[in-house]
């Protein structure tokens, strides 16, 4: 029969085709052997003759080198909802406090903009970018718009980041990933720390086998190279490069630090990085506290070190087309742009990896078709079972031994690779995802075949590799509690609440006393107590109000509080609520330095707004020791009570005069417009380890030249007035309101 006849002749073109896949199964399969053996090799050199004589680095060495600033980059398009929920977070649990998040954001993406804009709002360390042009264009784009912005930044700031972090917005950052950075930024020019996607439903293959590839890659591939070839490819989050790297970049590409035209400018960079000499590494490195597991929850078979390390966590695609987008922009970037723009090096080891990078183009397409096949050689020994008068076919298989090794070897190999994924994705994630991990394989392979046909199609169409346009994938992030409001101005609450005009403000706007803010000029001109100042700041920012006595805090609770903490965040201690330590502020404490406050007292802490000077005195007087006992402004006032030169209430309001006229340092500095506010918020904490008077750390550092300090301690001495000057003033005023018998008495 004809049919029998080509099915014969399909048989045989298809042990040609198997012979093939085979050949190369053999070689994949060969070179991932060598990368595990030379893992476990490493691995178990280290355990023997390394760590027998050193001890591992403990997480609290992080701790000892002064917080360096750090900018995180973040690129933006259609991120709305998800900006503020990352702000949150990070606020909330990293263990850093002198980092900065510059957002990159598009002229043509409102809503985007608008979250941010709330988002900056609540974190002062928040600062929006708008890009030149239209989105979307390519990501590298977006960050060298970024990366401009910063450098706008440090000009205007008078600082310097000593460290540049990729993120995107939906990841979720350890809280010791800063520290770790800070760590090494002075030594090495490229740390990346490892990616850990969050794992969904059990069933959703598309997402979790991200998580398996994942666990492979940062587990032991990416460990590989940097010890052989010495070089790391960015993962375009949780990357720090270091001021020495991103300048140069600037100055290799005239002026734009990332390639434009890259779908993958994190792995290029990587790759010219290494090229100019510079160091590179990835760091796994555990925080061995407690044991947890990073879901919440524990898990078999999953690895204490390993689970624990300092890594980015986010959600992964769970669409398949969703997935197919993502990977194949990847393909494009790393094995087709890579090509054109890298091409080989001189290097064999690092030709060596580079291959790896690039064998998916090939890898993909034959994984795909050996599962093709596979199918079809048990679909055709299923009919034979089931009709048992089925034409009997050679095997493909029979008469050639040497193919028979081939096919014994590749199964072998194929053995190895499952344990190997096995080993890995249990020991992040569990014995149970480690299992599932190998179904998972066949999903994956079909994702991989399907973004590799996609990435040769969009070259087709396109003509050149470098021409295809960025493709952003959506994301999702975690739910986290918190809603992002933005402020209301202090002069919208002023006219709201009557406690002044909308004239009234005009006048004081006009009439504002050089050196103070509008606020406390319009408290100083009598326009507005420091009361209705106080009750409008905690309205604007969503806290209580209280008045406070500056003088009468007790000592033990004054021992709670620091005075490097106090004095460096202007805060006063007011009393416990249970564990929660109440601190008073004169003005908005954000997220960042609250949770920084918290960290640091070891407990909870809120705040409430005390009226204005109240915390300036009570600094002055407990922890700043600005004078002696004679000097002292409540005792001074005290002894003219006692003396009779001042009568009831008037003790009370020359004490409210003096107190709400206080005025510190810094808010005439960025009154006068020498320091913007959030770059002396900055500047506050390198300060923060530095045993400078703040004005002389300020000219040192260049953020104000000598004369302008010199300036400025003059307008601070004569806009707050001393004690003594009002009781004399008192005594003045009261000698010409006496009557002509009391005053010749």
């Amino acid at each position: 029969m004809w049919w029998l006849d080509a099915f014969s002749t399909y048989l045989y073109g298809l042990s040609v085709v198997v012979t093939a896949i085979a050949m190369l199964m053999l070689v994949s399969g060969l070179d991932d052997l060598f990368i595990d053996i030379v893992y476990w090799s490493h691995r178990l050199w280290k355990s023997l003759f390394i760590y027998r004589r050193y001890e591992h680095t403990d997480y609290q060495e992080l701790y000892g080198p002064a917080e360096k600033p750090l900018a995180i980059m973040v690129p933006a398009w259609h991120e709305t909802g998800v900006i503020g929920h990352m702000a949150e977070l990070v606020a909330t649990t990293l263990d850093y406090e002198n980092y900065h998040i510059f957002v990159g954001t598009y002229p043509n993406d409102p809503d985007t903009q608008r979250d941010v804009d709330e988002v900056c709002a609540r974190f002062p360390n928040v600062h929006k970018v708008v890009c030149a042009r239209p989105g979307p264009t390519s990501k590298a784009d977006c960050l060298n718009n970024v990366l401009d912005a910063i450098l706008q930044f440090e000009r205007r700031a008078h600082m310097t980041f000593e460290g540049f972090i990729l993120h995107d917005a939906e990841d979720v950052v350890c809280e010791h990933e800063l520290r770790l950075f800070n760590y090494l930024v002075g030594r090495k020019d490229l740390i990346q720390i490892p990616v850990y996607p969050f794992a969904r439903q059990w069933n959703n293959f598309t997402s979790l086998h991200y998580l398996d590839e994942f666990a492979e890659l940062h587990g032991k591939d990416v460990p590989v190279r940097e010890t052989l070839a010495g070089q790391v490819p960015s993962a375009g989050v949780g990357t720090c490069f270091s001021r020495r790297a991103v300048l140069t970049l600037i100055e290799a590409g005239n002026g734009i630090a990332f390639d434009v035209q890259s779908l993958t400018e994190d792995y290029d960079i990587g790759l010219r990085l290494k090229a100019w000499g510079m160091e590179e590494i990835f760091v796994r490195f555990p925080v061995l506290r407690h044991r947890r597991h990073p879901e919440g929850e524990s898990c078999l078979g999953q690895s204490w070190r390993e689970s624990n390390v300092i890594c980015v966590r986010e959600y992964f695609p769970d669409r398949l087309m969703t997935a197919v987008r993502q990977k194949s922009r990847w393909i494009i970037g790393i094995v087709y742009q890579g090509y054109r723009t890298h091409g080989w090096k001189q290097g064999p080891v690092l030709n060596y990896f580079l291959w790896r990078d690039r064998k998916g183009a090939i890898n993909n397409f034959v994984s795909f078709s050996a599962m093709l096949i596979l199918l079809q050689l048990i679909l055709i020994w299923l009919l034979q079972q089931v009709w048992t008068d089925a034409p009997r076919f050679v095997s493909i298989f029979e008469g050639r031994v040497w193919f028979d090794y081939i096919l014994t070897a590749n199964i072998v190999l194929m053995g190895n690779r499952m344990l190997q994924r096995i080993i890995f994705v249990s020991g992040y994630y569990g014995v149970k995802q480690g299992l599932l991990s190998i179904p998972r394989l066949l999903w994956g392979n079909l994702i991989n075949f399907l973004a590799n046909w996609r990435a040769i199609r969009q070259i087709i169409k396109c003509g050149d590799p470098r021409r295809v346009a960025w493709d952003k994938t959506t994301h999702d992030f975690p739910s986290i509690s918190g809603d992002n409001h933005a402020k209301r101005s202090l002069e919208e609450i002023l006219v709201a609440n009557g406690m002044a005009s909308e004239q009234a403000l005009h006048e004081a706007e006009l009439h504002r006393i050089d050196g103070l803010q509008l606020g406390s000029s319009m408290v100083h001109e009598g326009r507005i107590t420091a009361a209705q100042l106080a009750c409008s700041i905690a309205e604007q920012i969503g806290v209580s109000c209280e008045s406070v006595d500056p003088t009468g805090l007790p000592r033990d609770l004054l021992g709670v509080l620091p005075a490097r903490t106090a004095l460096h965040y202007a805060i006063l201690p007011l009393r416990h609520e249970g564990r929660t330590l109440v601190l008073a502020s004169e003005c908005y404490i954000d997220p960042v330095s609250l949770a920084a406050i918290a960290r640091q007292l070891g407990r909870p802490v809120r705040y409430v707004i005390a009226h204005k000077g109240q915390v300036t005195v009570g600094l002055r007087r407990w922890y700043a020791h600005a004078c002696d006992h004679d000097r002292d402004p409540h005792h001074l006032l005290d002894i003219a009570a006692r003396s009779g030169h001042l009568h009831g209430n008037r003790v009370a309001l020359v004490w409210d005069s003096y107190v709400s006229r206080q005025v510190m340092l810094g808010e005439i500095l960025v009154a006068q417009g020498h320091l913007d506010e959030v770059a002396f918020r900055s500047l506050l904490l390198s300060h923060a380890r530095n045993p400078q008077p703040l004005g002389e750390f300020l000219v040192e550092r260049g953020a104000i030249s000598r004369e302008i300090l010199d300036r400025m301690l003059v307008l601070q001495a004569a806009l707050q007035p001393s004690i003594a000057n009002l009781l004399l003033r008192e005594v003045a005023v009261s000698a010409q309101l006496a009557t002509p018998t009391e005053q010749a008495a």
